[in-house]
Formats: C-alpha cells, sequence, structure tokens
C-alpha cells in the first residue's frame, strides 16, 4: 500500500467497550483509531487524569496511535452563548489530551443552526467563534478538522469553503467527508475541486441520495474511487479514517439531531466488528485498483 497512507477510524463503530475496539483493530493490522467513544462515554466527558490513568496505557500496550481526536466540540446552537463558553473549557481540556497521546488533529464542527433559518446569516458569529477555538488549539499545537456535517453551518462546500478561508488559520482545517456531502444534496467532485487545498485528513463513509442511508465505501454516490485517486496523485499524505455507519451503534447518540436510523438502517446482518471490517476491506480494495491504475 501507498506508504504515505495511513488507515485509522472510529473504532467505537465496533463496541462501546475500550478492549474490544483494540482487539478487533489489532486483529485487522490497523494501527490507529480516531478516538471518540470510550466504554460507553464521549472523550469530551473524560478528564486529563482519567485518559492518563485509564486510556492511554491500553492504547500503548495494544500498540495503537491516535489520528485524531472525535470531540463534539462545535456541535452547539450558534447562539447557545452558555453551551459555547462550555466547550471553550471543554476544548482546552481535549487539547490537553491531545498532546498527551501525541495526536496533532481533532475533529470539530461549526455549529448547529436553528431549524427553518437561513444559515448565511450566522456567518460572521461562525467564523468568530472558529476563530477562539483556532487560539485555544494554537497554544497547544493542535490542527483542528472541520468535518462538514449535515444541519451544522459548514455542511455544504460553499460555507466550508467560507469559513475555512475566513478563519484563515493554520490550526483550522476541513476533512473531507464523502458521505456527509451526499447527504446534504453535494456533488462530491464540485466539493472536491473547491476545498482541496483546505483538505488534511479524510473520513471513509459513503451514501445514496434515494434514502439518505450510509452504504458500504465504493458502493454510493460519494464518487470515493475517483476522488480518493485524485487526492493521491496531488500528493495527499495522512489519514484515511473508517467511519463506516453500517450498523446501529452507542454513539450514535451523541452525533445526530434527528433519529439515526433514518440513515443507518440495521438490516445488513452485521455486527460491529463485521461493518467495520467490511468497510476496511472495501477500502483496501479500492487503494489496490488506484495502485494498479484500474480507476
Amino acid at each position: 500500500m501507498n506508504q504515505n497512507l495511513l488507515i485509522s477510524g472510529f473504532s467505537d463503530e465496533i463496541s462501546s467497550d475500550f478492549n474490544t475496539q483494540l482487539e478487533v483493530v489489532s486483529n485487522q493490522g490497523m494501527k490507529y483509531i480516531s478516538l471518540r467513544g470510550i466504554d460507553g462515554k464521549n472523550i469530551g466527558d473524560f478528564t486529563v487524569d482519567e485518559i492518563k490513568e485509564n486510556v492511554q496505557p491500553r492504547l500503548q500496550k495494544a500498540g495503537i496511535g491516535v489520528s485524531s481526536i472525535g470531540s463534539p466540540i462545535g456541535k452547539v446552537f450558534i447562539n447557545d452563548e452558555e453551551g459555547f463558553a462550555k466547550q471553550k473549557l471543554m476544548l482546552d481540556k481535549l487539547c490537553q489530551i491531545s498532546n498527551l497521546l501525541d495526536c496533532k488533529y481533532m475533529r470539530i464542527f461549526s455549529f448547529y443552526i436553528p431549524k427553518g433559518e437561513d444559515a448565511d446569516q450566522y456567518r460572521s458569529q461562525v467564523v468568530s467563534k472558529l476563530k477562539e477555538f483556532a487560539a485555544i488549539a494554537e497554544k497547544y499545537n493542535v490542527i483542528l478538522l472541520h468535518e462538514n456535517e449535515k444541519d451544522i453551518f459548514g455542511d455544504v462546500a460553499r460555507r466550508c469553503h467560507e469559513i475555512l478561508t475566513e478563519v484563515g488559520s493554520p490550526y483550522f482545517k476541513g476533512i473531507f467527508d464523502f458521505a456527509n456531502f451526499v447527504q446534504c444534496g453535494e456533488d462530491t467532485e464540485e466539493c472536491y475541486d473547491l476545498l482541496k487545498d483546505e483538505i488534511v485528513y479524510i473520513h471513509i463513509k459513503d451514501a445514496v441520495t434515494s434514502d439518505s442511508q450510509n452504504v458500504v465505501c465504493g458502493t454510493g454516490e460519494g464518487k470515493i474511487p475517483q476522488i480518493l485517486a485524485q487526492f493521491i496523485e496531488s500528493g495527499y499524505k495522512g489519514f484515511l479514517t473508517l467511519e463506516p455507519h453500517l450498523v446501529l451503534f452507542d454513539s450514535l447518540k451523541d452525533l445526530e439531531l434527528e433519529d439515526a436510523t433514518e440513515i443507518i438502517k440495521d438490516n445488513k446482518g452485521l455486527d460491529g466488528a463485521g461493518g467495520y471490517k467490511l468497510q476496511y476491506e472495501a477500502l483496501l480494495e479500492i487503494l489496490k485498483k488506484i495502485e494498479s491504475e484500474e480507476i
């Protein structure tokens, strides 16, 4: 495989039990995870000491590194000032955890927009608050990664581009999430063309527009094989992070405003480990075809 690419994944989709996560990941031969749900608890709810005493030793024993902190930062409503103040404190703590785990990336979002309102009217507020987040991250030399997520300001490529350029910080860069763009009605090829210069991290997740359901990577409308080939050809170096979303899993309660069963139909005959393995093997097959120039 291309030595510039490192495969990681949101291992809490395997199981809420952290030991099981590490065992399955290790058995797949993977060396990294994105840290989000640990023993049924969100990473944002841990103290630095809890991570140091209870999580870091298990990571070290398993020989698994952390590609990114899958934080809930930015998943509050844009007009929730109390929530924003709490999130700044959480971000400071999570940056300390990032440093402890030798992890330079943290996934964040760009705030929920009140239902039925025009997201664009909130641009200046969003940019201002993201600049505050970036200033905290800079103190710890952590790079915040904005995930294009439905229901937030930066759900479509145009607004992702606006915040990435207007915040204009080396500590605030972009994630490319194929499925999320599909579910927002975006053409991923056009998203790539607009955002490629700001993308430093890639989520491997695919979807179809017919019912917005997540599907195995490469089988949906995300154009993952073609766009990954372009990323690689342009010199992309870094993580490809599995986020299968093929079966229901505990951490979903922290992720969706709407009912998660609308995008993950639990009818695939898989458990968490099976869904993770399926996505991993599908990604390896895509990378193999890219290397042999079949794509």
